[in-house]
């Protein structure tokens, strides 16, 4: 999963970041204005968008409003420091998923974020299951057929970003793109590795069949069940 974090407090903005990226794996871009927000926003490469309200050059209500007056419907968090319940209905009719009201906890942030994202991707439970596969988002924890498979934290990406995704045919460039940040371009010849090992532990656990297809030339996708 990709989030953009649109935040003009540098360290609040590195916070956010850290606790998103170390807790759940997600792959994080973070801008302090709103005009490379809103380039960045254009991309239509992120999961969800972490936005603060007062920003330079345009506010957080301005690129919330063009998004959606442009059908982007990615999933948006606003972190404001407004109290006003009238404000905070403009902003939720306006086209917000959610709110935080600054100051708030770290951890309330994660929680918030992992579930509009599952809700942006359809699947409002937090445990996706898909033939003998069933992964946990909360725990990120996997199992085939009842039994737990041990991945490592890019490996559990991998599959979790497909299981959202279950019978498309995933490019690598866009499994780079929601694993790592701007410098995903640097990642890119370990890719095939990492779905190698994924795929062998898999098999481990389903060898008659193989869980996880390739595709050649065009991607990676789950098995049909």
């Amino acid at each position: 999963m990709r989030v953009l974090v649109v935040e003009d407090e540098v360290r609040l903005a590195e916070n956010i970041a850290k606790g998103l990226h170390e807790s759940s794996g997600y792959a994080i871009d973070v801008v302090h204005d709103g005009e490379e927000a809103i380039t960045c926003c254009w991309s239509g490469k992120y999961d969800l968008i972490v936005l603060d309200l007062m920003l330079p050059q345009r506010s957080g209500e301005d690129i919330l409003s063009k998004l959606r007056s442009a059908k982007d419907q990615t999933p948006v968090l606003i972190l404001t420091a407004i109290s006003d319940t009238s404000r905070i209905i403009d902003l939720l009719n306006l086209g917000a998923d959610d709110y935080l009201a600054k100051p708030f906890d770290l951890g309330e942030m994660i929680a918030r974020c992992r579930a509009l994202i599952r809700r942006g991707k359809g699947a409002a439970h937090p445990v996706l299951s898909y033939g003998d596969l069933s992964v946990s988002t909360g725990e990120q924890s996997v199992t085939v057929k009842g039994q737990p498979v041990v991945l490592s934290p890019t490996e559990y990406r991998i599959l979790e970003y497909l299981m959202y995704r279950p019978r498309i045919i995933v490019s690598k460039e866009a499994l780079l793109e929601h694993l790592y940040d701007f410098t995903w371009q640097h990642h890119s010849n370990v890719i095939e590795a990492h779905i190698s090992n994924l795929r062998k532990k898999l098999r481990a656990h389903s060898p008659e069949a193989d869980l996880l297809e390739t595709s050649r030339g065009r991607g990676y996708r789950l098995a049909e069940p």
